[in-house]
């Protein structure tokens, strides 16, 4: 990590980074429940008030913003708890719509992350809950832009961080309490074609949350409690990044012209920061 620097700072634990042209960024701030856009300067401004605990986001095939909404009652209290939802906001008027709240019946309870492949569709995460003594368990699902379809892949596990391969034909996922990178084959779009494959499981008390992937296929996991990046190569080699004064490392995103521009978001100190990356991140399917 070369040239660290503080982008802006003030953030009620910013989440699910976003880079637009010339610079600036969109974060989510979960305790804010709001959609915050970043100028180059650092100059903040609101785009949506959406309520709950806003996570993961990302640019859909529409020019929109599709938000995983966990709900609020985020670190082990149920207080403020509304719903999980998946939302789709309009950046120019910043209104926005509930797309997603149920899967055959069942609630979402605490939407994480998503990513979009290159047919429109989005795998997206479910981290579920723990409120006391009780667990609500998440999963995987893959779902349309348009409202039309949502699917169960995967159920129960922890789910955070979501990622696809280069080629589309791989399925990362990062496990927060256990530390563990997970990874299926997809024989399409939406498909999972085998059973999921241990990556990588860090020793200690390290946790994964949310995560991008570099060209060449690295994926970068934000790792908490050892506050970093750990990059994972597809075979499990890792090693890790570290951030100083930073234990929540929450979320990276790529940016720049060649994308070796990165923005991570320190999470229990409301910063984010911007530094220059060694290698080029994946352009994301609909990045502008």
């Amino acid at each position: 990590m070369k040239n660290p620097r503080i982008l802006t700072d003030g953030l009620a634990f910013p989440e699910g980074p976003v880079v637009l042209p010339n610079g600036d960024l969109l974060v989510v701030e979960i305790k804010g429940g709001r959609l915050t856009h970043v100028a180059p300067d650092g100059t903040k401004t609101t785009v949506a008030d959406l309520g709950g605990g806003p996570n993961g986001a990302a640019i859909g095939p529409d020019g929109a913003v599709y938000v995983c909404n966990a709900g609020g009652g985020e670190w082990g209290s149920r207080e403020g708890y509304t719903y999980g939802a998946i939302q789709r906001v309009d950046l120019a008027t910043g209104a926005f719509t509930d797309l997603y709240t149920h899967c055959d019946g069942n609630p979402l309870i605490g939407p994480n992350d998503l990513v979009f492949d290159d047919t429109g569709g989005f795998w997206f995460t479910d981290l579920g809950k723990v409120w006391g003594r009780q667990e609500h368990l998440g999963g995987v699902y893959y779902a349309q832009p348009d409202g039309s379809s949502i699917e169960q892949r995967a159920f129960p596990m922890g789910a955070n961080g979501v990622g696809l391969s280069p080629a589309g034909d791989r399925l990362y996922v990062a496990e927060t309490m256990t530390g563990r990178l997970w990874v299926w084959p997809l024989s399409a779009p939406g498909t999972i074609a085998g059973a999921r494959e241990l990556v990588v499981g860090l020793p200690g008390y390290q946790l994964f949350d949310s995560l991008a992937v570099e060209a060449d296929g690295n994926v970068c996991v934000a790792t908490l409690m050892n506050g970093g990046i750990t990059v994972v190569t597809p075979d499990g080699e890792h090693e890790h990044v570290p951030v100083v004064d930073e234990p929540m490392v929450t979320n990276i995103a790529f940016g720049g012209d060649d994308l070796t521009t990165a923005y991570l978001t320190l999470s229990s100190t409301g910063r984010v920061l911007v530094c220059d990356w060694p290698r080029p991140g994946l352009r994301l399917t609909f990045e502008p």
